[in-house]
């Protein structure tokens, strides 16, 4: 036992240190930026249409009560608002050429991190409670349409989706994207390491 023992601290004090390629970590730090960059571009193109389809029931549906339009006019406010802070987000990563200018992406990089945990964390439980204002202004007339069954059901069923995009989706991409953030500031603050030894 005291054989293997040793040979565990052996191996766990033995590190092997992998060098890496300038060329290699530049390839693969920026196929991360435009993967980033096009996620980004993806997630405001996705909010500017949930604005534009809300915008068509607007103008093209005639409402009775005055709640529903309010309920419309909040999620409108709540998606401009959030594609604004998306599209500041998107210009810090995307204003400049990090193979130019790397410690300044570097900064601009570590910024987008913090305007990202800033979305998620706070703005999002903001974006969240317009969501569901809006929705309970909407559903005021929306709902006396269907029978009793239907309405508890579309109750539910809303607001479990609402329950699960809180927590367990909004975790779990809270997760990846700070890992992924971190991983790439790492990149680049090794990267400007190499370049300033091999200078």
């Amino acid at each position: 036992m005291q054989e293997f023992d040793h040979i565990q601290s052996l191996w766990q004090s033995h590190s092997v240190e992998v060098k890496i390629s300038s060329e290699e970590m530049l390839t693969q730090a920026k196929k991360e930026v435009n993967s980033i960059r096009n996620k980004s571009v993806m997630n405001i193109t996705g909010m500017l249409l949930s604005f534009i389809a809300i915008s068509c029931l607007w103008l093209f549906f005639d409402f009775q009560s005055w709640t529903t339009y309010a309920g419309i006019f909040i999620f409108l406010t709540a998606i401009a608002a959030t594609t604004f802070m998306l599209y500041r987000g998107h210009r810090l990563i995307s204003k400049n050429d990090f193979t130019t200018h790397p410690n300044e992406f570097l900064v601009n990089l570590k910024l987008y991190q913090i305007n990202r945990f800033n979305l998620y964390n706070k703005l999002y439980w903001i974006y969240a409670i317009a969501l569901s204002l809006g929705i309970i202004f909407y559903f005021l007339e929306i709902l006396t349409y269907f029978d009793t069954w239907l309405q508890c059901l579309i109750v539910l069923l809303t607001l479990g989706w609402m329950v699960f995009c809180s927590t367990l989706v909004r975790r779990a991409v809270m997760k990846r994207e700070k890992e992924r953030i971190a991983l790439l500031i790492e990149k680049f603050e090794r990267l400007g390491s190499q370049f300033k030894e091999g200078a």
